[in-house]
């Protein structure tokens, strides 16, 4: 049975479509309040001694948040702890049936409420208080329960709701993520959090795919066939099938990389000459394209599919290090 009490018909699509939008616009404008809010001098004071609290702390910041402002105060989390600022959500139901356990001496407590007003937040406010942690409030009421007991409060904007009933949480949840990602990202850069640190992080899926370096895929030692400029065109083509990667680096006496020699070009040497004991510098691709082994992968495949290559070879200081090919960075997701 349906928990619709009544379905008022729009009448039209294009109706449809207006509500939407203004859905958007109403948002659009809370964000837009929320950033004038940062150039009132006051405000931002009170934004700066809040990032600096959270830089001193010792042990994690605790994020809490009942009802829509919860599941905001989830995301948060989930931001914090991937940027390199250690944080747990604590859930205000269960706070009271053992979990304020997980809050210690050196911990800070975020409290997440737009009405400042939640009675789950009681337990939480009175455990702070009596054991000395330090109360971090981010509510949009400044005389309700939250501002009056937090060390430092953050007011938000007082915003209208999307929902032409000014009841669900819209606009509001949405000026709470905003800022919950103003908050990260400022933490991160006071961190110099950088994209190593977020790989570490972040080794799975598309994302960490994305910031693996070179190093990690590349072929290396004898995984990486070499000749000198005047092996022979046999050595060559000996030498890049032993290496299977579909070519071969070319070096001079010194050992440094002069040129490449691949498929293609024992197919285009084939079809001009059969004399195989010809040196490979004469018909080698110059000054080949290379890249460091601490570039990114995904920088290569770029490079890969710019140049119209699948093989890649890695120098350092001049120094041959290895090969990545076109199939190793596929195969490991980079795209």
């Amino acid at each position: 049975m349906s928990t619709v009490s009544k379905i008022v018909p729009f009448g039209s699509g294009s109706r449809i479509v207006e509500t939407a939008r203004r859905t958007l616009s109403t948002a659009s404008q809370g964000i837009d309040a929320l950033e004038v809010q940062f150039s009132d001098r006051d405000f931002a004071a009170i934004f700066l001694r809040l990032v600096g609290v959270i830089m001193d702390v010792r042990g994690r910041l605790i994020v809490t948040g009942m009802g829509k402002s919860g599941i905001v105060a989830r995301k948060l989390t989930a931001t914090l702890t991937s940027t390199g600022t250690p944080a747990i959500f604590m859930h205000p139901a269960d706070a009271g049936h053992g979990d304020l356990g997980m809050v210690t001496p050196d911990d800070v407590v975020l409290m997440l409420s737009y009405s400042g007003e939640s009675n789950e937040l009681g337990p939480i406010i009175h455990y702070c208080k009596r054991f000395g942690i330090p109360l971090l409030g981010l509510t949009a009421r400044s005389e309700s329960t939250v501002a009056a007991a937090s060390d430092v409060c953050v007011l938000l904007p007082a915003v209208r709701e999307a929902c032409p009933n000014e009841l669900a949480p819209t606009t509001s949840t949405t000026v709470q993520m905003a800022f919950g990602d103003a908050l990260a990202i400022a933490l991160m850069e006071m961190r110099g959090f950088s994209a190593d640190d977020f790989h570490k992080f972040h080794p799975n899926g598309s994302l960490g795919a994305q910031l693996l370096k070179i190093r990690e895929l590349m072929a290396k030692g004898d995984g990486v066939p070499r000749v000198r400029e005047d092996a022979s065109l046999l050595d060559a083509t000996m030498e890049m099938t032993r290496g299977r990667l579909g070519g071969t680096a070319v070096l001079n006496q010194d050992g440094e990389l002069v040129g490449a020699f691949t498929d293609g070009d024992l197919r285009r040497t084939v079809t001009d000459t059969q004399h195989l004991t010809e040196p490979v510098g004469r018909y080698m691709t110059p000054t080949p394209l290379t890249v460091g082994s601490d570039d990114l992968a995904s920088e290569a495949l770029r490079l890969m599919h710019l140049h119209n290559v699948t093989l890649l070879f890695v120098c350092d200081g001049g120094q041959l290090v290895g090969a990545v090919h076109m199939h190793d960075l596929l195969n490991a997701g980079v795209a």
